[in-house]
């Protein structure tokens, strides 16, 4: 029995099915295109056994299937079902399809009996499955079917759910719900009308798997047989189309299908073919099928893989196969204008040392023509390529030689033109290098059929040494570039192995000469290249191989190098007819001299483009050719070249030009009709356009008219109506009816509709309104749309006060409401849409009594924008300033028309507005634009798929738009600048004004306080076109030119003129700039400063006051002042070197004043000032302190008798400066306990008398103005425990230095005297407490005598006087003054004469002071952590030159303003003053022997 299943018309099993099939079974319904006309799957046959038999096979099968066989029987019972809605849809629609359209050539009242079209078939299902039944009948009358089982009727009423009848488009159906076992039995349709009766019968059996509860039939366990996969049904769906790829990119192919039985184990047998040509699956091809697919991937796009593409699919009634073309088009080329890459690159003639590599030229449009092309080898399994031919081979052929014997190669090639080389083409597949004439030389032998035993040449020739000589030397190959010979190996040639030589000579002479001596040839083929143009040569060829040389061949019959054919001659007249609404159908005749034409390139063009683009990227071997990928609506012209092994042929004439059109056909069927009114005599109906149009506008509908319980079809308007909507009248009341409607263009009357649902013909008396109709889209775009619809014909009981639009998503039946209050315009702009997605709307009118009935749904709309859409643009004409709307259409046709509405109404004839159309764009212009004109205006393009767009003009836009039309119908000369005055550097005054753009012809006037200016004495006036300036130029500017200055500018229709007003102030400041100007200029003429004193600061912290000077010559004197004091700087200024600079150094306050330097010579003098004061004083300390700020040091420690110091090294210190310093983030004001201050080379802070309040972290902060520089140091810890210490210790030290014995003054270094004078040495001393005073001669002690007198009175004043010197009283006498915290030890040199003598020179002794050494203290001090610095040369002890007395106070023993320690961490190196009593100090003990 033959199986048919379930239908997909809604049984109760459907949302099963729908689960286990691939596709649903609404998909297959819409995509299923052919007729089914044969059950799609036929289940194996039930055994007809005896009881006995059937016993024994149940048992054998049960024992060897077991359980197993109930797993295999609910997957094919799974998969039975899933495929029975698949294929019974696929064979209604298909028989449906065929039947609807099927006309008879009888008049409609020739009376016919009932026959059956498609009868009734069997069907076996499984128990609780749904089975469908149906057939075709025809019939004039049109016959009533009634349904029998057995001799039963059918009655749906008798088994409510289980039962369904139906009848649609001609087809009877009978379902059967959810069968039972025993619905099996034999079911008849019974046919019957006036003219007689025919019956059709099916049978229907019903089984129950086994193990369902009731005794199995040993009839239900089928036999399974293997399934081929050529025995499956197979249905193509979705299938690839026509594609386009780049060079280098990937494309996949695809065609969805329904299988049946759909076995995941078992795929469709598919095929792939390129032109005809098998496919097999590599790197370069992917080829899969299963799942309802076939899929095929080209990873590596080449040209090589453009053609046309064929899948071809084994099925049960044969093949089922689609083709389209794949075009693959050239890659961005390498350089600019470099050709595109040759193809189809293959290895022909191989041998052991040679192959031919022959390809096929690539197309040339636009680039130059090729010159030659290279070719590339590289061994297999390398990447490494190597380039055969030193200079580009012409031709598509070239010989390689040099190949190694048994290495495997890949070739490829490259194009050359004038612009550069090409991308090289694909490698061809993988050729072997190895020598045909030694397989020749097997010989196979079979032996009684079944030994095979191969014997060798060599044995069968003997024992030869000396081979034979070639025979058959000829040229194989000759063209312009090379010839290749070729020859038959020798026989015998011996064991050994062989090589040739080869020798040419100019034919008839006999001067033979080898021409293959650098190679040893072991091929019977050789490329020959240097042949000389219009020679004819002769060639012979030698064997040889270790044992000697052959004879020489036979000579070859004489050989020119001359190209034997050259291109094929142009093509043949090319037509070019309509194909689809993007390709063109090219044709061609054939080139009358073929020469071994490898095919055809096709090239295009727009008309009115001079551009042409290729058509195809490969060789077409056909002499016509579907041209895709076009604009619709665009016209083409088309011509074609001839392409063969030595180029591209002349190009043929080009074809006439063709719009890209659909061919003309009649236009489809109108669909969706739906009753609008009905007055109980009339039907007002409307129907949706249909939606292919056959490429001529749709210019009239027919009507068809039937009572539903009738078949026969009677027209109803034999003149054509032109609307989409029509009253059908002189119906009766209460009768139902169909109707159908049929298109017309100009190709004729189009296929029907489909019957309409039946309609009753009674009066509508309800008050709400009828239903909206025509529901159509605009401006679909990928997120919103624009719904339109037409009023309802019936209103009601009152007229229609707005419209409510509901909208769902394609499938669902959940509407939303999109309006919340009714609209009263009929469009409505629906955002907020998901792109891709498909929606369906309804509209529902709204009256004072409610809400009417829903419109009929609208057609499925998919969100998403046309590639290419354009939107309406809004703007201004520049040539008439008229104010326009305008759209480029993306898609057009030859019947299209631009249809413009305002707030979605059609324009008509308005004059307000004209519209003009041109090629694919429209244009509607506004006579006298105005606030009536605003509005929505939108624009459909006819007989397109929907191109539309839609522009809201609004008052602002009109506005702005009406004052760019007014500038152009009234046109100014735009400016870029308005009339201005610029001073020059004499004096002169410049009045200018820049127009955007000025023509040669331009005119203009300059008219000052009223009155036209021209050139003459002091004017200058002139324009230059290409900057677009026009000037006057005034050279003696006084206080007569106050006034107003104007410009007129005539330039062609356009005009414009610009004012300027030089009164008052404005004028004042202009003659000032004048009069400075011209004042500059005269000093300029003598020695003058180009820059005038400023100030530079270096990296000393030296302040430099800088200046330039200019026209200076080497008498020229230059001077600088302070205050009117002349400056004399250390070295002279040089004013030849164009610049002078004064030094300040260590620049402080003291520095404050005004500056100038003078320049002056013979020929005038010139004046630069500078004061130094206020902002300009701040800027240069604050350039100081940028500097020391940069340059400071870290904080060091230094403690000294007074307190705990710290200090800061830096370039330069001022207190000008913005200093502060800082204890714990704390300002610190300079006091008797924080003493602050500085010197030249530091800043320090002294804290006096520390104590453990004064721990913590200091700062110093110095502000340039700009930034603060900040050095910190932690006094605490350790750091202030070793530096209390230190000033400890020398605290103590000063004290001793303060409080020792001294003398104060009085004694002198050397004393000269005469004898038998009296010498009194007399000096103050000071200590505290008193101190002890001692006086020595020579080192001994001197004690008071009569001779020599000792005095100490009042502990102040010691003395030594010398009564009556002799010279026994020269000497050196020193004085001991000393105390408990120390003392001092002074020297007197004396010297004695006698009268009458020269006073003799003094001579000192040895150094009068010694180093004084301080106390030490009770305890050690610890070693400070703070370096300590070494005193300089300048502290070392000094002899005093005069009895002066010392002028350094014994009280004072250190300086306020200590010398600067050093920078660095180390200060040894600068001398500072050491804290250790000064230099004058004593031992407290004299020396002593």
């Amino acid at each position: 029995m033959k199986a048919e299943g379930g239908s997909s018309s809604g049984v109760s099993s459907s949302g099963q099915l729908q689960k286990s099939s691939s596709k649903s079974v609404s998909q297959v319904q819409a995509q299923a295109t052919e007729a089914m006309a044969e059950p799609a799957y036929t289940m194996p046959v039930f055994r007809q056994r005896t009881a006995e038999e059937g016993t024994e096979e149940y048992q054998r099968v049960s024992t060897n299937v077991g359980k197993g066989l109930t797993v295999i029987q609910e997957e094919l019972h799974r998969m039975r079902m899933a495929t029975k809605a698949q294929v019974d849809s696929l064979a209604i629609q298909r028989e449906v399809k065929e039947m609807m359209y099927k006309r008879t050539d009888l008049l409609d009242d020739i009376p016919k009996m009932p026959d059956f079209i498609v009868a009734l078939r069997p069907h076996t299902v499984w128990e609780k499955t749904p089975v469908k039944l149906f057939c075709t009948v025809q019939g004039n009358p049109r016959p009533v079917v009634k349904w029998y089982k057995g001799a039963a009727p059918v009655n749906p009423l008798n088994a409510p759910g289980k039962y369904k009848i139906e009848n649609k488009y001609g087809v009877h159906s009978l379902i059967i719900s959810r069968c039972a076992v025993s619905d099996t039995g034999e079911y008849r349709a019974v046919a019957t009308n006036a003219h007689g009766t025919t019956t059709s019968k099916a049978t229907v059996t019903v089984k129950r798997p086994a193990g369902a509860g009731e005794s199995s039939h040993l009839g239900l366990v089928p036999h399974l047989t293997e399934i081929h996969a050529s025995k499956l049904e197979v249905s193509l769906l979705d299938r690839f189309s026509v594609s386009f790829g780049v060079e280098g990119g990937s494309i996949s192919l695809v065609c969805t299908m329904v299988v049946v039985p759909d076995l995941p184990n078992l795929p469709p047998l598919a095929q792939w073919y390129r032109d005809d040509k098998l496919l097999k699956p590599g790197k370069l091809v992917e080829m899969s099928v299963g799942g309802g697919v076939a899929r095929l991937t080209l990873p590596h796009l080449a040209k090589d893989d453009e053609g046309l593409y064929t899948l071809r699919i084994f099925t049960k009634d044969g093949t089922a196969e689609h083709s389209a073309y794949l075009f693959v088009s050239d890659a961005a080329p390498s350089s600019a204008g470099a050709p595109g890459a040759p193809m189809s690159v293959k290895a022909y003639d191989i041998n052991s040392d040679y192959v031919l590599v022959a390809w096929k030229p690539p197309n040339t449009v636009n680039e130059a023509a090729i010159t030659g092309y290279f070719v590339d080898r590289c061994e297999s399994g390398s990447d490494t390529w190597v380039q055969c031919n030193d200079a580009p081979v012409k031709v598509c052929k070239y010989p390689v030689h040099g190949l190694k014997v048994g290495r495997s190669y890949h070739f490829r090639v490259r194009a050359v033109n004038s612009a550069g080389i090409s991308r090289p083409s694909r490698k061809s597949d993988k050729v072997t290098a190895l020598d045909e004439a030694e397989s020749a030389r097997l010989q196979v032998i079979k032996i009684e059929g079944k030994y095979d035993i191969v014997i060798k040449d060599d044995d069968l020739e003997g024992y030869v040494t000396i081979p034979g000589e070639p025979t058959d030397v000829h040229a194989s190959e000759i063209f312009k570039s090379y010839v290749v010979l070729s020859w038959k190996p020798p026989s015998p040639r011996g064991r050994a192995p062989l090589w040739y030589v080869i020798e040419k000579c100019l034919a008839g002479t006999g001067a033979w000469q080898r021409i293959n001596t650098a190679v040893e040839l072991r091929s019977p083929r050789y490329p020959v290249f240097d042949l000389q143009d219009g020679q004819k040569y002769q060639f012979r060829v030698y064997s040889v191989n270790m044992y000697g040389s052959s004879e020489a061949s036979v000579p070859s019959e004489p050989v020119q190098k001359v190209d034997q054919d050259g291109v094929p001659s142009a093509p043949g007249m090319v037509i070019a007819t309509r194909n689809t609404k993007s390709s063109v159908f090219v044709q061609w005749d054939a080139p009358k001299l073929l020469k071994n034409l490898m095919g055809y390139y096709i090239d295009g063009r727009v008309v009115g483009s001079k551009e042409w683009f290729p058509c195809n990227h490969k060789p077409f071997k056909h002499s016509r050719f579907v041209v895709h990928g076009l604009i619709p609506g665009e016209s083409y012209t088309f011509r074609v070249q001839a392409v063969n092994v030595f180029g591209l042929s002349e190009e043929s004439q080009e074809s006439s030009p063709i719009a890209v059109e659909p061919a003309l056909a009649t236009p489809s069927a109108p669909f969706g009709i739906t009753m609008l009114s009905s007055d109980g005599a009339s039907i007002t109906l409307a129907w949706k356009k249909p939606k292919h149009h056959g490429g001529s506008k749709v210019n009239a509908y027919y009507i068809d008219k039937r009572d539903a319980d009738t078949l026969a079809w009677k027209e109803f308007n034999l003149t054509a109506v032109t609307e989409r909507m029509c009253t059908v009248d002189n119906l009766k009341d209460g009768t139902f009816y169909e109707f159908k409607v049929q298109a017309a263009n100009m190709a004729g009357v189009g296929l029907p509709s489909a019957p309409s649902y039946p309609m009753k013909c009674e009066a509508w008396t309800m008050e709400e309104p009828g239903p909206a109709y025509d529901l159509g889209f605009s401006e679909v775009r990928s997120h919103s749309l624009v719904l339109l619809w037409k009023a309802p014909v019936y209103v009601g009981a009152s007229s229609v006060t707005g419209y409510l639009v509901d909208m769902a998503k394609k499938g669902s039946s959940e509407f939303v409401t999109l309006t919340e209050e009714a609209v009263s315009h009929r469009y409505l702009q629906v955002s907020g849409l998901e792109e891709g997605e498909t929606y369906v709307f309804r509209v529902r009118s709204v009256n004072a009594q409610g809400v009417g009935k829903p419109s009929q749904l609208s057609e499925p709309v998919c969100a998403r924008a046309l590639p290419g859409t354009n939107e309406i643009l809004a703007s201004v004409d520049e040539e008439t300033g008229d104010v326009f709307l305008s759209l480029e259409a993306c898609e057009i046709s030859e019947t299209s028309k631009f249809v413009w509405s305002k707030n979605y109404k059609v324009i008509g004839d308005c004059p307000r507005v004209s519209v003009t159309d041109k090629g694919r764009t429209s244009r509607l212009t506004f006579t006298n634009p105005d606030k009536d004109d605003l509005g929505r205006y939108s624009v459909v393009v006819t007989d397109t798929d929907g191109v539309s767009a839609s522009h809201t003009l609004t008052e602002d836009a009109l506005n702005t738009m009406l004052e760019l039309s007014y500038a152009i119908r009234h046109p100014i000369v735009p400016l870029k600048h308005g009339l201005n005055y610029e001073i020059l550097e004499k004096g002169h005054v410049r009045f200018w004004v820049q127009a955007v753009k000025l023509s040669p012809s331009v005119s203009y006037r300059f008219i000052v306080n009223d009155k036209e200016v021209k050139t003459g004495e002091g004017v200058k006036i002139s324009h230059d076109v290409a900057t677009g300036i026009i000037q006057m130029t005034v050279e003696t500017f006084t206080r007569a030119n106050e006034g107003t200055y104007t410009v007129q500018i005539h330039d062609g229709k356009a005009k414009t003129q610009s004012s300027l007003v030089l009164v008052g102030d404005v004028f004042k400041v202009a003659l000032r700039e004048a009069e400075f100007q011209r004042k500059e200029h005269i000093r300029k003429q003598g020695p003058h400063f180009s820059e005038y004193l400023y100030f530079t600061v270096t990296e000393d912290c030296t302040v430099m006051l800088a200046c330039k000077v200019a026209n200076v010559k080497k008498e020229t004197s230059f001077h600088w002042y302070k205050e009117d004091d002349e400056i004399v700087p250390e070295t002279p200024p040089n004013v030849l070197s164009g610049a002078c600079a004064l030094p300040i150094p260590l620049f402080s306050r003291k520095d404050q004043g005004v500056f100038k330097a003078v320049l002056s010579d013979d020929r005038g003098k010139d004046t630069s000032a500078f004061d130094i004061s206020g902002k300009v004083f701040d800027d240069i300390i604050n350039a100081l302190a940028q500097n020391a700020g940069a340059s400071a040091s870290e904080l060091v420690l230094q403690c000294t008798p007074e307190g705990i110091r710290l200090q800061c090294y830096m370039n330069y210190y001022t207190e000008e400066m913005k200093t502060v310093w800082k204890h714990k983030e704390s300002k610190i004001a300079s006091s008797e306990k924080m003493r602050i201050g500085g010197t030249a080379e530091m800043a320090w802070m002294q804290i006096c008398d520390p104590s453990d309040k004064e721990k913590g972290k200091y700062t110093i902060e110095i502000s340039d103005g700009v930034q603060t520089h900040a050095r910190t140091f932690d006094l605490s810890g350790q750091a202030y425990t070793d530096a209390y210490e230190e000033y400890l210790r020398l605290k103590a030290a000063a004290f001793a230095e303060k409080n020792r014995g001294r003398v104060v003054g009085g004694l002198p270094d050397v004393v000269t005297i005469m004898e038998q004078k009296s010498l009194s040495l007399t000096c103050t001393v000071w200590g505290e407490p008193t101190p002890e005073v001692s006086w020595f001669k020579n080192e001994q002690e001197v004690s008071s005598s009569e001779h020599t007198k000792v005095t100490f009175e009042g502990g102040k004043f010691a003395s030594m006087v010398i009564n009556k010197v002799t010279p026994d009283d020269s000497g050196k006498y020193s004085i001991n003054v000393r105390n408990k915290y120390g003392g001092e030890f002074v020297e007197i040199t004396v010297s004695v004469y006698r009268h009458g003598e020269q006073i003799p020179e003094p001579k000192l002794g040895q150094p009068k002071t010694a180093a004084s050494t301080p106390v030490p203290p009770k305890s050690p001090a610890p070693p400070s952590k703070t370096p300590t610095p070494v005193p300089s040369k300048s502290q070392t002890p000094m002899s005093m030159k005069s009895p002066t007395p010392a002028s350094t106070p014994a009280s004072t023993p250190v300086p306020k303003s200590p010398t600067p320690t050093p920078k660095s961490p180390t200060p040894q190196s600068r001398g500072a003053k050491s804290p250790t009593p000064p230099r004058f100090m004593k031992s407290p003990t004299p020396p002593r022997k």
